[in-house]
């Protein structure tokens, strides 16, 4: 059994992957966390997790000696690199951050150091990109001066359930010594249990084809419920019925964005188009998931149009701006892409959200939340996130004293299906769910 009692390790990047990540090693051995935001880490040293991923408590309790100053990175035996991975807007792979993290890293770390990559990549990424970048800025060469492994994030932002420590950590280091220490120190952590790849290209291809499933299976959801809605056949009463049965996997349509399942599908199929494959399931899934907020706005214009309201600068708001409930993160997120389609019909819509964030929601997307005494004399309502927060709120009643009394229909559309649908069957209702 290896010690770890005078190692020490140093986390970079900070976001919802690296925050966790740091505090639970921070309970166990002597943690770091750098990040080149030094807005985030003054939040965190205030004690504020805007994450929302472990809490203020935990933050609070956790030893984690953050830092901004990468020379700091030279004390850590472990350096493990979460920084994100993104595509630029031309869905194409931006490895930026992690290339700028490797050299960073290079120029800092000090002999005999272990540098585990959790950043998503396409298979290859770490050996054939980072590795030379760091042995290139350090002088030091792989395999004698240092050593490197891949070990991908697996967390799911904003899940209760599933945390850090009971998913299942993948590691392969670059020989079987390294994935042998990885598994070692993961170990520390994760109670859910130590998986070694054969490979360190079989763990990036494992976590790339994880996100790109589920993105495949969601697309067929989202086809069928276009499919099902020219049918005139509720979706969500489908999928009940076909649910009942023992193989049925459980998706269900819905908007898909993110920084996960909406972007990692574009690292592969990019790296296998640079090796003569093209997948058509997989590019054809991310057509249809990319499109999903076109068809739930052209939805809302239509039954707008149906109950006879004007469209132009009709009174809408919209509850849920981030990507996923429960979650602030706004990233990637295609509710934003319905409020700048509503926008080219001249229709400002309030964005109702408790948990993203305002500054950064103007600051990236030139967007403002709007206040809860604004809902009212509505035209219509969009409810695009099933935050737990709008599961309490909004009743029947609450989204009747919403809307403008002088209107003939009013409109609801429930991307989440979250509202109860026979609530809204009366005349002076038009619903519509994905």
């Amino acid at each position: 059994m290896m010690i770890f009692e005078n190692k020490t390790v140093m986390v970079i990047g900070l976001g919802y992957v690296g925050l966790p990540l740091a505090a639970a090693f921070s309970k166990r051995v002597k943690t770091f966390g750098y990040d080149i935001d030094e807005t985030r880490i003054k939040s965190y040293l205030s004690g504020h997790d805007i994450t929302a991923e472990i809490g203020d408590a935990t933050l609070q309790q956790a030893a984690i000696e953050f830092t901004t100053n990468p020379k700091d990175i030279g004390a850590a035996d472990y350096i493990i690199v979460t920084v994100p991975t993104p595509i630029t807007t031309e869905n194409k792979p931006d490895l930026s951050p992690l290339i700028q993290a490797s050299h960073m890293i290079g120029m800092h770390m000090k002999k005999g150091a272990l540098v585990v990559f959790e950043s998503t990549v396409h298979p290859g990424a770490t050996e054939e990109i980072c590795v030379p970048v760091i042995t290139k800025a350090s002088g030091f060469k792989l395999g004698v001066d240092f050593t490197v492994g891949y070990s991908p994030e697996r967390i799911n932002p904003g899940d209760k359930k599933n945390r850090l420590a009971d998913i299942v950590k993948i590691v392969a280091g670059s020989d079987e010594k390294t994935t042998e220490e990885m598994a070692a120190l993961y170990g520390l952590i994760i109670d859910a249990g130590v998986y070694k790849a054969d490979t360190i290209k079989v763990a990036e291809a494992a976590k790339i084809i994880e996100n790109t499933q589920r993105d495949v299976n969601i697309a067929f959801m989202n086809d069928m419920a276009m499919a099902l809605t020219t049918l005139d056949i509720d979706t969500k009463e489908v999928l009940k019925a076909m649910n009942t049965k023992w193989n049925a996997l459980g998706f269900f349509p819905g908007l898909v964005g993110g920084h996960c399942i909406g972007v990692d599908p574009y690292y592969l199929t990019t790296e296998l188009a640079k090796n003569g494959y093209h997948s058509p399931l997989i590019t054809g899934a991310r057509a249809i998931n990319e499109n999903m907020s076109d068809f739930v706005t052209n939805a809302f214009i239509k039954e707008m149009a149906l109950a006879d309201i004007k469209i132009k600068n009709a009174k809408v708001a919209i509850f849920g701006i981030t990507f996923k409930a429960d979650c602030p993160d706004i990233r990637n997120s295609k509710v934003i892409d319905i409020v700048k389609q509503l926008q080219a019909y001249e229709i400002e819509p309030l964005i109702i959200d408790p948990l993203a964030s305002g500054d950064t929601l103007k600051q990236v997307h030139g967007l403002t939340l709007s206040n809860p005494e604004e809902l009212k004399d509505l035209d219509g309502i969009i409810v695009a996130v099933d935050h737990e927060t709008f599961k309490q709120q909004l009743t029947k009643d609450v989204i009747d004293s919403y809307f403008n009394k002088n209107n003939l229909q009013n409109v609801v559309v429930d991307v989440k299906c979250m509202l109860m649908r026979n609530d809204f069957k009366g005349p002076e209702y038009r619903y519509w769910r994905l």
